[in-house]
């Protein structure tokens, strides 16, 4: 019964600021991937371009980003860059929105990244070909053929990192932006309540996460229905 009363009291008072707490997490997530996937596109080129230094410096990225978490690249970028500006003589600060936002592109336009360049490799290196016969040139056939295909063989692994992404929002919190998690941790400091405020907490991740997922298969049953095809 103490755990019912728990929940109750929980929605009663809480579930406004949770929802508001929502309402900013889907909101950086779609922020942050919407700016990560030109990140990732721009990324993907680099890499695959025949200019070394171009390539050189996205293979950096690349690797300096998924070498290292998430949270110490939200540290770094909500601390140490202002600090490294500052020393300059620079009056220079960032929201904890503003780096929450910088934090999960960066990180997220890593991946995305390497689902493009697994979507391009996975198009019949045929198509360049052919492209390249009908007098278009290798930009052109890759903007025009290329691209188009792996983007469509992209979907379903960017659903995926669609809800990589909106979890990875949780460790945000960390520097004070008020998404579900910091929201929650608010309220637990004033009334104590964790079982019942976690709970509630992870039920709206499983509701937004089941949604995407559901997106997710549907768009892979839809492709694999157009290859029977």
């Amino acid at each position: 019964m103490n755990i019912l009363s728990g929940m109750a009291r929980v929605l009663k008072e809480a579930l406004p600021l949770l929802i508001q707490g929502m309402l900013t997490t889907v909101q950086i997530t779609i922020v942050s991937l919407a700016i990560a996937v030109f990140i990732g596109l721009f990324t993907c080129l680099a890499g695959m371009s025949s200019v070394r230094p171009l390539a050189l410096l996205a293979k950096g990225y690349i690797g300096l980003i998924r070498g290292t978490p998430l949270l110490v690249q939200t540290f770094f970028v909500y601390f140490g860059i202002p600090q490294l500006i500052q020393s300059f003589g620079l009056d220079f600060r960032l929201s904890a929105y503003s780096a929450g936002v910088v934090a999960l592109c960066l990180n997220a336009g890593a991946y995305i990244a390497e689902i493009f360049r697994g979507g391009i490799q996975a198009v019949d290196p045929g198509q360049m070909e052919a492209a390249r016969s009908l007098g278009l040139s290798k930009g052109r056939a890759m903007l025009k053929v290329i691209l188009p295909q792996a983007l469509r063989i992209s979907i379903p692994s960017l659903v995926n990192q669609t809800i990589i992404t909106l979890k990875d929002t949780s460790i945000i919190s960390v520097i004070s932006l008020a998404d579900i998690v910091y929201q929650a941790k608010i309220y637990i400091g004033r009334t104590m309540e964790s079982f019942a405020t976690w709970t509630v907490v992870g039920i709206f991740y499983l509701i937004f996460v089941s949604i995407l997922t559901f997106i997710s298969n549907h768009i892979e049953r839809k492709m694999d229905y157009g290859k029977k095809s």
